[in-house]
């Protein structure tokens, strides 16, 4: 069965193309119907919300900061109440306050676990947005990610990390199924090509097992897809390609 809802474009992928108002033209021209924005953007929610009206657009999802997970809790929900969020989800932890040992991730992980009881009173899941540090083994063989998710933390998994990290995504689709609001969908070069775009690439074009990884995702309860690029040279031809391996992956032509 292919995943019923829309997919989504995550608008760090096109920060380097903006103004934003032409990009969210051209996203809806070639065929997408929700983004994904990040923290730069929710200066102006109302705004923001009108301009994505305007290209019929919706942001079902969206990344904020572990301060504004935090300290602006109450500021943060506002935000998703006004752009219709439905899962507000946290991306990253700068190396300098990174967890380095288990204890440190079973604080963070607890930290989480105390953010997603407020946001869930205010009608939001809240997740966690993986990269590879996630799913470096610590000495006693914990894998990080473990001790982050906590029953009320859900995943939205960023599948090429996960791959570039040296471990299987079919076993963590599997191990997290039922709890993965949205998957990012983004895809990895192979060693050597594509430095100039960090060594990623446009989905179906690098070597993540896509074909074998969507009726996992569909499995899982995804209900949003995120195309996604670190650093494409022309998002343009990124959300193009993108679009059509997505579809073709769903069902379509």
């Amino acid at each position: 069965m292919p995943i019923s809802t829309p997919f989504a474009f995550q608008l760090y992928s096109a920060r380097n193309f903006f103004p934003l108002e032409n990009v969210l033209r051209n996203l809806a021209e070639i065929g997408f119907t929700n983004v994904e924005p990040f923290p730069s953007l929710y200066d102006d929610p109302a705004s923001l919300k009108a301009m994505l009206s305007n290209y019929g657009l919706t942001a079902k999802s969206g990344h904020v900061s572990l301060r504004d997970v935090e300290e602006d809790s109450d500021q943060t929900c506002r935000m998703a109440e006004t752009l219709g969020m439905e899962t507000i989800v946290l991306p990253f932890i700068p190396a300098n306050i990174r967890p380095t040992d288990k204890q440190g991730w079973l604080e963070m992980g607890e930290r989480l676990s105390a953010a997603s009881r407020v946001f869930a009173k205010r009608g939001f899941s809240f997740a966690w947005h993986n990269h590879d540090f996630e799913f470096e083994a610590l000495p006693d063989g914990t894998i990080p990610l473990e001790l982050l998710l906590g029953e009320d933390v859900m995943w939205e998994a960023d599948l090429a990390w996960v791959v570039r990290s040296g471990n299987d995504p079919k076993h963590w689709l599997k191990r997290y199924s039922g709890r993965i609001p949205a998957i990012h969908v983004k895809d990895l070069a192979l060693p050597g090509e594509k430095v100039d775009e960090k060594g990623w690439a446009d989905v179906g074009t690098g070597v993540v097992p896509w074909a074998e990884l969507w009726p996992l995702v569909v499995e899982s309860g995804a209900k949003i897809m995120i195309a996604e690029h670190d650093q494409p040279s022309d998002y343009d031809r990124f959300a193009r390609q993108s679009y059509r391996t997505m579809s073709k992956l769903n069902g379509g032509n």
